[in-house]
């Protein structure tokens, strides 16, 4: 540094809520609507848990009904409806995981190995539009697709001489369970790829390039490059999937479901709605929403220890 030059000096400006808010009130005021919403629907309505510890009236409320500690759940428990709910919906829930799951992540390998661009922008959109259906939707077509005597799926099958009589596809129990998880995986799997897509693209190309020049083929590059690249993302939606193993969906099971699979389709959810808003078993009906969410709560722990047990990040 030359005599008689002063050093530079920057001087830094400490950032204030104040400074900040000032600088981008609009950013924070539209990210008020979101806040506001999460905290309504999931947090303003803890208080009300307390409910599972009552004989709850809503005619006389919180305060006037009558305090049974765990009775609530000692009922439930014994429940031989809750027990088949149950049941149903572990089985399903794990048929939605095992079937569902590889689904997305074969066909995620399978589009960005495609080499012409327009093709793929396409297949990724016809893949990924049933996921913005309703399940109303998706139920009313099913069933006009799959009609034993009239539907569309029968009578192509029928006129080609592959099956003499329709098959009951939703109306008898064993087929509906077959039907009603292939309709999962086609309505799901879309939006998975896309999430693993976009994780693929965060794989450098110069180990693809490498790995071309070594004499790597196609499949070897998809099992020892892109696969190891979204390990990853695959584990920690993995996580995200096994807590989810005790909800079920009653759209969805009201959509496709109907008295002559009962059998199968009563699940959680159908029974919190028969009896909690049917029956006024609102204390029985928390419960058993409290159950599920304290068993998704544990699932996910524990998938996430092992996942960091087996050497990956996790999720939490």
């Amino acid at each position: 540094m030359a005599k008689g030059k002063p050093a530079v000096q920057t001087v830094r400006t400490k950032t204030t809520w104040a400074n900040a808010f000032k600088r981008d009130w609009q950013l924070y005021l539209l990210l008020l609507v979101p806040v506001v919403l999460v905290v309504v629907f999931n947090y303003a309505a803890y208080p009300g848990l307390r409910m599972v510890f009552m004989d709850y009236k809503p005619a006389k409320g919180y305060e006037g009904s009558e305090w049974v500690g765990w009775e609530t759940f000692i009922k439930v428990f014994n429940n031989k409806s809750f027990l088949e709910s149950l049941r149903n919906s572990i089985v399903f829930n794990l048929l939605d995981l095992v079937l569902g799951f590889p689904i997305p992540v074969i066909l995620a390998l399978i589009l960005n190995e495609l080499r012409f661009p327009r093709f793929k922008k396409v297949t990724q959109t016809i893949l990924y539009l049933p996921h913005f259906l309703s399940w109303a939707i998706v139920g009313s077509v099913a069933y006009q697709l799959f009609k034993p005597s009239t539907g569309v799926v029968n009578i192509i099958l029928m006129n080609a001489g592959l099956i003499d009589e329709g098959i009951p596809f939703l109306t008898e129990k064993w087929h509906w369970a077959v039907t009603y998880e292939l309709i999962n995986v086609w309505q799901t799997m879309g939006w998975g790829t896309i999430i693993y897509l976009a994780a693929i693209t965060g794989i450098s190309g110069e180990l693809y390039e490498a790995a071309m020049i070594d004499g790597a083929g196609r499949w070897k590059r998809m099992w020892h490059i892109t696969l190891p690249g979204i390990k990853g993302t695959i584990v920690t939606l993995l996580i995200m999937n096994l807590g989810k193993v005790m909800n079920s969906n009653l759209e969805r099971l009201q959509a496709l479901g109907n008295t002559q699979v009962r059998d199968f389709q009563y699940q959680l959810a159908v029974y919190i709605y028969e009896r909690g808003l049917n029956n006024g078993k609102f204390s029985e009906a928390t419960a058993v929403g409290l159950f599920q969410s304290l068993v998704g709560l544990v699932l996910v722990l524990l998938s996430d220890k092992v996942a960091k047990m087996l050497g990956e990040e996790g999720l939490l």
